[in-house]
């Protein structure tokens, strides 16, 4: 049996959630191809997103199906809190054949199970399932009817469970650590890549009590590239007045806690120690306005009146939701979003202001919680950190 993260209960509990979902949907059988979904609902940890696989889950059958390329069965043994039964490997001949896809093996299972004529829920904006595996279901499957399930199984994951807050908590004490890891690395005549090297390591290393899982970030963007929000490292070493925009975040089984500073070598620019106190004021508005009940667009809006009346302007969305993978496809907070809080909801409040030539950061994950002000993740200062 795998060593598993979380609870037999606890996955029946998601996919039964996620069947009332699919039967409001009309859906008989979702086939979910979002890996973080895939590992929501099933456990299955594996990096193998970059060839077709499905999680086949069927409102009329308790657990559900995981099929994939046959050489990561191994993957979903060690993974997967389903029976052994449930896993199903296609054979090597699919890849990397132009008349053969996997998509045809995928038609003929659901055949077998007696599901080529049902309502098939197909996840359409997700990366690892292309237009033309769509076709190639649509072509083997002519008397299927298929259904956009959209992120309804993402929709699911918004409230977080005890167990996924551990891990959530922990992710932040990690977030906490790479970050001081940045704070003391980044100084004059430093390589922009050797800084970022011992923040991933921070980041992977984790603490003597818990170790770190695979971070989808850091970005550390340096001097004018500090003006994109979504620009790595360098190779080149750190100037004085130079300003990074770090945004990193440590994962647990999964579970990510992102946080964003910004560190200056040297003397800061006047325009960014006039904005830093107004960003940091400004979050601990939309933190108390961020309690159960509340829209995620209230939380946008008092965050925007209090920056605005002092002349900060951030047309971007000021967070969204965040937990198992770095975004969830979900939740925002963004003028529009009339999404209710509800306590347990996990969101990674990013405030970045990038202009023509720079940039200022600074972010949090918090809960909503049962009442009042939500709790926060991180224990660093909210500041504009400077080194000499």
């Amino acid at each position: 049996m795998a060593m598993l993260p979380f609870e037999r209960s606890e996955y029946l509990e998601r996919l039964g959630k996620t069947k009332q979902r699919m039967a409001a949907a009309g859906i008989d059988v979702l086939l979910v191809s979002n890996e973080h979904n895939m590992n929501y609902l099933s456990g299955y940890d594996g990096y193998s997103s970059y060839v077709p696989q499905f999680l086949m889950v069927a409102g009329d059958v308790d657990e559900p199906l995981w099929v994939g390329r046959e050489m990561d069965v191994g993957c979903a043994l060690n993974s997967v809190f389903i029976d052994h039964a449930g896993i199903v490997g296609y054979p090597e001949r699919y890849i990397g054949d132009p008349d053969l896809h996997p998509m045809g093996f995928m038609a003929d299972l659901l055949r077998e199970r007696g599901w080529a004529n049902r309502r098939l829920g197909v996840e359409l904006d997700t990366e690892p399932f292309s237009p033309y595996a769509y076709s190639q279901l649509q072509r083997h499957l002519p008397n299927a009817q298929f259904v956009d399930a959209g992120p309804l199984v993402n929709w699911v994951r918004g409230v977080k469970s005890p167990q996924e807050l551990i891990y959530m908590r922990q992710a932040g004490v990690i977030s906490d650590l790479a970050m001081q890891t940045a704070i003391d690395s980044i100084a004059v005549r430093v390589r922009q890549c050797d800084a970022a090297a011992a923040v991933t390591a921070a980041l992977i290393r984790g603490t003597d009590e818990f170790g770190g899982d695979v971070p989808s970030k850091p970005t550390m963007a340096t001097g004018p590239r500090s003006s994109g929000p979504h620009l790595t490292w360098t190779e080149e070493r750190y100037k004085p007045g130079e300003a990074t925009n770090i945004e990193l975040g440590g994962c647990r089984h999964r579970y990510h806690c992102g946080l964003s500073r910004t560190v200056v070598v040297g003397q800061p620019d006047a325009k960014l120690t006039e904005l830093a106190p107004i960003v940091t004021e400004g979050m601990g508005v939309a933190l108390d306005a961020a309690r159960p009940g509340a829209t995620c667009e209230e939380v946008e809006a008092a965050f925007r009146r209090f920056t605005m009346e002092r002349g900060a302007l951030k047309p971007s969305r000021i967070g969204y939701a965040i937990g198992n993978g770095w975004t969830e496809g979900t939740a925002s907070l963004k003028p529009g979003d009339k999404t209710v809080l509800e306590p347990n909801m996990t969101f990674h409040m990013m405030l970045g202001f990038w202009y023509t030539d720079w940039g200022y950061v600074c972010s949090e994950v918090f809960r909503v919680a049962d009442s009042g002000a939500p709790e926060t993740f991180s224990s660093l200062p909210r500041q504009l950190f400077v080194n000499a």
